[in-house]
């Protein structure tokens, strides 16, 4: 058994509104907010790494939960925007956090990175004790290779976020998960070194507006449960109109869906995370109540979770 046990994030201050974007992309302003439903994002400046990020996200997690640092048995860290092969940002962020010696996972993945890592993290916690997942993502450096490609560069965001999850107590108990991965659309979306990154859009969003009700679907099954019966959804922030899309095919109501990309625009791996630190403050987990997590991203990898608030 294991528990979310709290939630943070750390956005960078430079504020990216789409008159600044369309200016540079030769577009309209109003255009970019009708196909993806994001408003402004954040951009961090050139001292700020993943790594950093990760660890600022992580220390406002950790304050949260009223942990000290110390009491960690392993780290996660999921980020498909490290700055080079290996190795990855996890043990140098385990480090700048005081915990060298610590065990400290990659996770070399793009928006479902922070799902998988939760997933894994349920397992790890029986063994390590608490288990600190952290997201973190400088997406404007991807975006930013030529050429500028307004259909990828209207999207991104930088960002972290991070979830302690604690084998004895939390906010809420997880309860379920269900992870699925397909190779044959690896070609579809993929950054590859010393490239621009490639989306075949249509393909991405069809995909994942059919795969993430489905595998929501499927983990609320384990349970019993009608998707109706769900408090709240927390999924990647990947697309508004793809939220909205996802919501309808599950007869839920769009409300249901938390939703802060109009504000940080898609942060990759990092946006779930971002957006339950977010949630948590007005709303959160309430006894009883089901709440479900759910991604998708390259790979093709997507799931759903379900936790169950304590």
């Amino acid at each position: 058994m294991a528990f979310l046990r709290a939630f943070g994030s750390y956005v960078p201050a430079r504020v990216v509104d789409n008159t600044d974007l369309a200016a540079r992309l030769g577009c309209e302003p109003q255009w970019i907010l009708n196909v993806s439903g994001i408003a402004e994002r954040r951009y961090a400046n050139a001292s700020e790494s993943v790594t950093g990020m990760g660890v600022r996200a992580a220390a406002d997690c950790l304050a949260r939960a009223a942990v000290d640092a110390s009491s960690i048995g392993c780290v996660i860290v999921s980020s498909g925007s490290s700055n080079r092969r290996f190795p990855g940002p996890a043990a140098e962020t385990a480090a700048q956090l005081g915990l060298a010696g610590v065990p400290a996972l990659d996770l070399p993945m793009a928006s479902a990175g922070s799902l998988f890592g939760l997933a894994m993290a349920a397992d790890l916690a029986n063994s390590y004790g608490r288990v600190l997942v952290i997201a973190s993502e400088k997406m404007s450096t991807v975006i930013e290779h030529p050429p500028l490609d307004r259909n990828t560069a209207i999207l991104f965001g930088d960002g972290a976020g991070a979830c302690l999850v604690d084998p004895s107590e939390g906010l809420a108990r997880i309860d379920r998960w269900c992870l699925h991965s397909d190779g044959s659309y690896s070609e579809n979306l993929r950054l590859e070194f010393d490239q621009p990154i490639y989306m075949d859009g249509r393909t991405v969003i069809m995909q994942a507006s059919r795969k993430i009700p489905a595998v929501i679907r499927e983990v609320l099954e384990t349970r019993t449960l009608a998707p109706s019966a769900v408090a709240a959804f927390l999924m990647h922030q990947a697309n508004q109109n793809l939220i909205v899309k996802v919501a309808q095919t599950l007869e839920v109501a769009p409300e249901k869906f938390f939703s802060n990309i109009s504000r940080y625009g898609n942060t990759s791996s990092a946006s779930m995370f971002i957006a339950a630190s977010e949630w948590r403050e007005p709303t959160g987990f309430r006894s009883g109540q089901p709440v479900v997590f759910a991604g998708f991203g390259a790979g093709f990898h997507w799931g759903a979770l379900l936790a169950i608030g304590s």
